[in-house]
């Protein structure tokens, strides 16, 4: 994967103010859409489990592939782009997620349900890396408010899943499950409609696009200090969403409280997601903002591990705010890059290589319950990535440009 490809910058001049309305409408349905074929799978996954006669170890499959599907998947994202319109390639990832939706709900074994889960997860992958680009493109002076906004949708529709699916599944018996992941095909065909609403720009061609080579960001620290902050972050989050349920249902509680105290989390996120990605923007405030979250992940999990069943919504209070590093990362996408072409390239590397790492997360912590019948694991796994996300982070929140430590001049990122 020698380039990245990513559409020339154009300026918002040249796009009709209802083009850029229909824009912003877009990219926040999509943002609804990217999370909650995720955070429905952890509330019923014991149902899930016996549903398909599954082991532990496989359920910890379940729960990795998500991230794995963002790495890999989101590779393809501006290269699709650079030969098709951005709206044609997220209308068609979101109709292929609203197809694997459906699958997954209706699989009688494992092979079908991971089938399932890889159409599901392609509108994810796909929106997970264009949509940082599209923002720099048409919002270029609103970079916070539209992350802002993107990534506030996208915790509403988490939030929204973690908490309807154990209580769906619950009131329709037996197979309720399949109806609690099933559902959440119906925004995703919603977002898709979205996107083929939106018109191609005048003058807009694929002759206008060009190439940026993801190579030369390999040369760069501040390139892969990001890699490793979003990896790690990422990997925190998705065992908080693929597991915590899970682990409190195992301390004694209901599964409808379980997944209700994972909803409240997401529900946290909503304006701590919004207000983190505007004051990203401002330097001096990422350090910190880092310092506090790096403190909630480190009371939260320690307060989970000690005193599961006491004082829990507060553990998942801190948390929520701890996890407000992927908005914080979504903003810095857009800052730490000078043109729409390096931010997409930054963005594809960052979080294609960087769910890459997350992947292994939820997986070890699948296959560490099955051997010990515990959750020591995933404590240690958690609270070691603590200590990686100082570093890491420390380094993403210098004020500097990724183009300016590549040997070309800033800006000149093309073939």
């Amino acid at each position: 994967m020698d380039a990245v490809t990513a559409p020339a910058p154009t300026t918002t001049t040249g796009t009709a103010g209802r083009g850029l309305v229909l824009i912003g409408v877009a990219i926040v349905l999509t943002g609804l859409n990217l999370r909650s074929a995720v955070t429905s799978v952890g509330p019923v996954l014991d149902e899930v489990e016996q549903g398909l006669g599954i082991s532990s170890g496989a359920a910890g499959v379940i729960t990795s592939l998500p991230v794995l599907c963002f790495a890999l998947i989101g590779f393809t994202g501006p290269a699709l782009a650079a030969r098709f319109r951005d709206s044609h390639v997220l209308a068609a990832a979101l109709l292929s997620m609203t197809a694997g939706l459906l699958l997954r709900a209706l699989s009688d074994s494992f092979g079908v349900f991971v089938v399932g889960t890889v159409g599901a997860m392609v509108g994810g992958a796909l929106g997970n890396v264009l949509l940082p680009g599209l923002v720099k493109r048409h919002f270029p002076t609103r970079v916070g408010l539209l992350v802002g906004a993107y990534s506030t949708a996208m915790t509403v529709g988490g939030a929204s899943a973690a908490i309807s699916t154990a209580p769906v599944a619950g009131s329709l018996g037996a197979d309720g499950w399949r109806w609690a992941l099933g559902i959440w095909a119906v925004p995703a065909l919603v977002a898709a409609v979205g996107w083929l609403a939106v018109r191609a720009r005048p003058g807009a061609s694929r002759q206008g696009h060009t190439a940026v080579r993801m190579r030369m960001l390999f040369r760069s620290r501040l390139a892969w200090a990001m890699v490793v902050f979003f990896g790690v972050q990422a990997m925190e989050a998705y065992i908080v969403i693929g597991w915590t349920a899970q682990y409190l249902r195992d301390q004694g509680m209901a599964a409808s409280t379980a997944g209700l105290l994972l909803g409240v989390n997401s529900i946290a996120s909503i304006p701590l997601n919004a207000v983190v990605a505007a004051l990203t923007v401002r330097q001096r405030l990422q350090r910190p903002m880092l310092a506090v979250f790096l403190c909630c992940y480190v009371a939260g999990f320690t307060g989970l591990m000690v005193a599961p069943l006491t004082a829990t919504v507060v553990w998942m209070l801190l948390l929520a705010v701890a996890m407000s590093t992927f908005a914080m990362m979504l903003a810095l996408l857009a800052l730490r890059a000078r043109t729409p072409e390096s931010t997409a390239a930054l963005s594809t590397m960052t979080q294609s290589w960087g769910y890459l790492l997350a992947a292994g997360g939820p997986l070890l912590v699948g296959v560490a319950r099955g051997i010990t019948g515990g959750y020591e694991g995933m404590f240690a796994l958690c609270l070691g990535g603590v200590a990686v996300l100082a570093v890491a982070g420390w380094v993403a929140c210098r004020e500097r440009y990724v183009d300016d430590e590549l040997s070309e001049p800033a800006g000149r990122l093309r073939d």
